[in-house]
């Protein structure tokens, strides 16, 4: 259009641009017509689903997973080396189901890899005792043996005290 304008002079130059200001006048009024009717739509919509986001927030709690989920995700931050995730997972299977035993057993592994040589000799012991008597063999004797070792590593003094922290655990 700007190749007939400038070919045929002024008068048409005025005209071709009178007609591009009408239609791009026309079609920025089309499109503001549009823009409010969705935006219309779009504030009913909003007010709709705002009712029903307050209508459902009532029911919006924290579930924890099941304990066998939580310690299956703790023994996957285990093999990662992400200790405090393996921690926070297994203390969350505890807390969940205290006397589901696997979730002690990732504890004694969580806290002999940290370090915390009393409060894994604390969770190994927890361990056995919620042992369910189908439970494996060989992972009982491992067990066994890190107690072994964790008695050996700690002071006696720390061992009974490891050992009444234990009894205590079982009072409750």
């Amino acid at each position: 259009m700007n190749y007939i304008a400038k070919m045929m002079g002024p008068p048409v130059d005025t005209f071709c641009r009178a007609l591009q200001n009408f239609t791009m006048k026309r079609a920025l009024s089309v499109g503001i017509l549009a823009c409010n009717l969705l935006g219309g739509i779009a504030v009913m919509t909003r007010a709709q689903s705002r009712q029903s986001l307050d209508d459902s927030i009532s029911d919006w709690t924290y579930h924890p997973p099941p304990a066998s989920k939580s310690v299956e995700i703790g023994n996957f931050y285990l093999r990662k080396k992400d200790y405090r995730g393996a921690l926070s997972r297994f203390k969350e299977a505890v807390q969940s189901e205290p006397d589901y035993a696997p979730a002690y057993l990732g504890l004694g592994k969580v806290y002999d890899k940290m370090g915390l040589k009393q409060n894994a000799l604390e969770a190994y012991e927890k361990y056995l005792e919620e042992l369910p008597s189908a439970e494996s063999a060989a992972r009982a004797r491992k067990v066994h043996k890190a107690i072994a070792r964790l008695k050996r590593e700690l002071p006696p003094a720390e061992v009974k005290s490891a050992e009444l922290a234990a009894k205590n655990l079982l009072s409750r």
